[in-house]
């Protein structure tokens, strides 16, 4: 995965694919999604100590905004006025917020044992053990989150052995094994739009994270499910040989997630403007910059802690 740094002129970065469209956003917006940003880094450390900051992503950041908006929790709180916000405390006191905290470790520790499995290293060992007391406790206090996480992960690794190649199937499939944990956030308003929705999110990220590894996975030996047999050259030709199928599997994709997001929407308590903005527009955008090769910086945890010192610094 890339380690490079992709900045805006709000001064946050490119971490992840489900962000805003910056340039659209109003200055209230962008406000509040900078509040939700670092009340995220706020719950991390407050739960899980210092390391566990490091883990903070604007996945997971969407993932808090819909819930929020969905349920009627944690819409109003101050933003932090600290320069350097992972010094600061919560300033929500949400059950969800921390969920979501205990929920981005959790995924984290999978997404570090799906890495050493890949392709061992010293940077992913590091990183486990930077983060294992956090992991431990987040585990301790929601086994059933990491029983669902790790048989997506499980089913999902499935597939790999199995040879598929169908990258949408296979999006949905670990989709589903990370839709029980959100599920339950959302309590009495859960609803199957809102499961479909999160699962069609984890394939576009899938997706999109695919077509951008494709040269770092070719290099590596690792399992892509675009990379093809033999003839694989380098990703921008592979791109442009199959600019049609590539888009048609992101598009069915985001079209799918935008229906089900329409279907909620209306029911929402709040965020509704921002959650526009992230699945109108944020999403296809990073769709566009993926198929282009534009992207500077990807979803996965691999590369968490190389690259916190710019998130520290200009996103929180």
């Amino acid at each position: 995965m890339g380690n490079g740094y992709n900045g805006h002129s709000d001064g946050l970065p490119m971490f992840g694919y489900t962000v805003p469209s910056y340039q659209r956003l109003s200055p209230l917006d962008l406000a509040r999604y900078r509040k939700y940003y670092c009340e995220g880094c706020h719950q991390l450390r407050d739960g899980f100590g210092l390391p566990g900051t490091a883990t903070v992503n604007f996945d997971m950041t969407f993932n808090a905004i819909l819930l929020a908006g969905v349920t009627g929790e944690a819409l109003e709180f101050d933003g932090t006025r600290r320069r350097i916000c992972v010094l600061d405390s919560p300033k929500a006191d949400s059950d969800l917020m921390r969920r979501m905290a205990a929920y981005t470790i959790i995924l984290t520790k999978w997404e570090l044992y799906d890495d050493e499995t890949d392709k061992p290293s010293m940077k992913t060992r590091l990183i486990s053990s930077v983060l294992g007391k956090a992991m431990e406790k987040a585990v301790k206090a929601y086994p059933e989150y990491d029983e669902m996480v790790g048989k997506g992960f499980r089913d999902l690794r499935k597939l790999e052995l199995d040879g598929c190649k169908d990258a949408r199937m296979m999006g949905l499939t670990f989709g589903k094994g990370l839709t029980g944990a959100l599920n339950d956030f959302a309590g009495d308003h859960a609803c199957e739009d809102l499961d479909v929705l999160f699962e069609e999110l984890s394939a576009a990220v899938y997706i999109m994270d695919a077509i951008d590894d494709l040269g770092d996975d070719f290099m590596d030996g690792t399992y892509n499910p675009f990379l093809p047999e033999k003839g694989f050259v380098n990703p921008e030709s592979f791109i442009n040989s199959n600019l049609y199928s590539l888009s048609e599997t992101i598009n069915a994709t985001v079209g799918s997630l935008q229906a089900r997001y329409s279907k909620i929407r209306p029911g929402m308590s709040g965020n509704v403007s921002l959650c526009d903005n992230i699945v109108y527009y944020g999403i296809p955008e990073s769709a566009k910059r993926v198929l282009t090769g534009d992207t500077t910086a990807k979803a996965s945890v691999k590369n968490v802690l190389s690259n916190r010192k710019d998130r520290m610094s200009r996103g929180s």
